[in-house]
């Protein structure tokens, strides 16, 4: 980096294993006037890729509200994946174990659609991309989750990076809708990998809304080692 940007970027924030959003959000627009490659994220390799599937099927908000056939998608499945609940708390209330979380990509990504669903367009910019791993207190992992949030006030909402979003809103206290928009199934080999389960797999993505405004855009995939507590991801046909 020249001396002419560390001068800009004034000191570095504390070492506490985690950099503030307000100093990297405020630091990238100081790169911004400084170097003609950021000016716009066309030219830009952006960060960490997130895992999305590849669909073999997906529902739109339609299917979400008249559900699937039991054959494709279990009644129990399908109340983890339809319903408006918190998946926290259920997979807490499932595993009998705390539900943790093991953050691993905070990543701006300005006004780029970022290869999210539509629904993106809707989360004001520029935006920050954070993904996660939720796991029992032990360690075993049990979804992964993507959300892209409005950069200049994820903090507000986020005020403890190591803690649940469903965690996080509920300790301040905030009203949420959860406004479940899709449903997807597929592979994704980088997945089977972190979950050590053999796909496809059952995924999901929702808004959050606050105050009549959306709030957050997520996507989540769980992994089949839920069948434990779920049973069959699949109703046997009737006999």
């Amino acid at each position: 980096m020249s001396g002419e940007i560390l001068k800009k970027l004034g000191d570095y924030p504390p070492v506490t294993g985690l950099i503030p959003v307000e100093w990297i959000y405020r630091n990238l627009k100081i790169c911004k006037a400084l170097t003609p490659a950021f000016q716009s994220t066309k030219g830009l390799t952006l960060p960490t890729a997130w895992h999305a599937l590849h669909p073999l099927w997906q529902g739109g908000e339609d299917i979400v509200q008249q559900g699937l056939p039991h054959s494709q998608l279990a009644p129990a499945w399908q109340i983890l994946m339809l319903g408006d609940g918190s998946p926290t708390r259920h997979l807490q209330l499932l595993t009998g174990e705390p539900t943790e979380v093991d953050v691993i990509d905070m990543s701006l990504i300005g006004n780029d659609l970022d290869n999210a669903p539509e629904l993106i367009q809707v989360v004001p910019g520029p935006r920050l991309r954070r993904q996660v791993w939720l796991r029992t207190a032990s360690g075993q992992r049990l979804a992964y989750a993507t959300s892209w949030w409005e950069a200049s006030h994820v903090d507000e909402y986020l005020q403890n990076r190591s803690l649940p979003i469903w965690a996080s809103l509920a300790r301040l206290r905030t009203e949420l809708y959860r406004d479940v928009q899709g449903i997807h199934y597929g592979h994704s080999k980088a997945l089977e990998l972190a979950f050590g389960q053999s796909g496809p797999f059952w995924g999901r993505h929702y808004l959050f809304w606050h105050h009549g405004r959306p709030l957050t855009l997520i996507y989540e995939v769980f992994s089949p080692y839920l069948t434990k507590y779920l049973g069959a991801m699949q109703a046997e046909a009737e006999r």
